[in-house]
């Protein structure tokens, strides 16, 4: 069956930083590629006109990749405003006679959740839901009981199918290479298990701070802020057992049931940390215990990874800024020639950010006398920057009703079950110093002698 594409693209939120940054650049690029053919109408509360919009969609992409004469007229051609109060029935009075003939809008809301209940209620009371989607922007909630409440609120509107909870990281090229690389090469499937790996990493690092927006990070700290979302699906992506078909369901069905497999969060497994220098930040009260560090052991309880643990580090001002995957495999079941240790066995490596790399470390005889092995990475993709922006590819999908890349409410409160456990009544982080890897007890949460596998600058090999 064909599902009809959107004919109206609305965000509300348009006068906001989201919208600057990252929102017009993508409607530029979409309509250079003719895929955004339709109205675009931004909604706000500040009270500009069509032409303040038009000037500030052109002053975003003067700073973020370049205005492009012939896309961005066509662009201006088909951008509106509408000014008011989210509360006000008026503005959605206003909204829908600036749709016109639009039949099938899609509403993006580029807004705190707190306003997403009466949004969606105005959008309903004005006939602008008929027939229509809704993009969410995440948090989807602060814990599993807001997130719960959450969807409730949108279900009075729309359909779950009509809803598309946006996370731009799974619009990143990398990801998707991770998709494809797992799902496109049989050699994996025989070994992708737990009789042959020995554990998988995951760390993202950031070597800056929370860059002025201390107000802004206490209200969700690491777990909340990447944990939660960005690194729960990597790992969704990494264990997830082949989706049974094509559609978007299919897909999104085999997340589902691997979410559902992990365990909650155990608090001895989890380490909890904050640099040095975070209580001065502006915003920040002096008895925080917010996190900006966090590494903890995760299981998945299916027969495919039994016994495997997960291992998650995320934090900010740490020594690089990268994000990496290893999944280690286990060493061979007798000493042949020379010791393989677990820190020196086979493993597959995903540079998911900044670089886009794919390889495999094995072992190669070293030169002279003795059997006597050596590492080496065999590289399978390099690649240090994708061809389209993740808002860009993840818009485009919506427009078009394809939700492979989006996350279901079920998914969202299976997410927030695993880490519900660490977002009460906590003991204090633990303090690190900037430009380190985090607290050292982040190291009792690795098991065995594998230790941390720390990301490095990443070097292209030569042509």
């Amino acid at each position: 069956m064909t599902i009809p594409s959107s004919d109206a693209f609305v965000f509300f939120g348009a006068t906001g930083d989201l919208a600057y940054k990252k929102i017009f650049p993508a409607l530029q690029a979409m309509t250079k590629r003719g895929e955004l053919e339709m109205p675009v109408i931004g909604v706000g509360r500040s009270e500009w006109s069509g032409g303040k919009l038009r000037a500030r969609a052109r002053d975003s992409l003067e700073h973020n990749g370049g205005v492009d004469k012939e896309a961005f007229e066509k662009l201006s051609a088909r951008m509106e405003y509408v000014s008011g109060d989210y509360g006000d029935p008026a503005t959605y009075e206003g909204l829908k006679t600036m749709l016109g003939g639009a039949k099938r809008p899609l509403h993006y809301l580029a807004i705190p959740p707190s306003l997403f209940g009466p949004v969606v209620r105005g959008l309903a009371k004005a006939g602008c839901a008929k027939d229509a989607r809704v993009v969410v922007e995440k948090p989807f909630g602060r814990d599993l009981a807001s997130a719960q409440a959450l969807n409730r609120e949108l279900h009075e509107v729309f359909d779950e199918a009509a809803i598309f909870r946006i996370d731009h990281y799974l619009g990143k090229e990398a990801v998707q290479n991770l998709q494809y690389f797992r799902f496109a090469n049989s050699f994996l499937d025989p070994i992708w298990n737990r009789h042959y790996v020995d554990n998988i990493q995951i760390t993202m690092a950031e070597k800056f701070g929370v860059q002025g927006r201390g107000a802004f990070y206490e209200e969700v700290g690491a777990i909340r802020d990447v944990v939660q979302n960005h690194l729960l699906q990597v790992i969704a992506l990494l264990a997830m057992d082949p989706p049974t078909g094509h559609d978007a369901e299919s897909m999104r069905a085999e997340k589902l049931r691997l979410f559902r497999a992990m365990r909650p969060l155990d608090p001895k497994e989890v380490v909890r940390g904050q640099f040095r220098g975070y209580l001065d930040e502006e915003g920040v009260p002096k008895d925080s215990k917010v996190e900006t560090f966090a590494a903890l052991r995760l299981h998945i309880d299916t027969w495919r990874w039994a016994g495997v643990p997960f291992y998650i580090r995320t934090g900010k001002n740490l020594p690089i800024t990268a994000t990496e995957v290893r999944v280690g495999l286990k060493c061979p079941p007798l000493a042949t020639f020379d010791d393989i240790s677990p820190a020196t066995a086979n493993y597959f490596r995903f540079r998911l950010s900044p670089e886009v790399v794919i390889s495999t470390g094995a072992r190669v005889k070293s030169p002279g006398e003795e059997m006597r092995g050596q590492p080496v990475e065999l590289v399978a993709r390099h690649q240090t920057r994708g061809d389209q922006e993740p808002y860009e590819r993840l818009l485009h999908d919506a427009i078009e009703g394809d939700a492979s890349l989006f996350t279901r409410d079920d998914t969202v409160e299976a997410a927030w079950r695993v880490v519900d456990p660490m977002l009460g009544d906590v003991p204090p982080p633990e303090p690190y110093e900037p430009g380190s890897w985090g607290p050292e007890a982040a190291h009792r949460v690795i098991s065995g002698k594998q230790g941390w596998h720390d990301p490095k600058p990443e070097e292209a090999p030569p042509c």
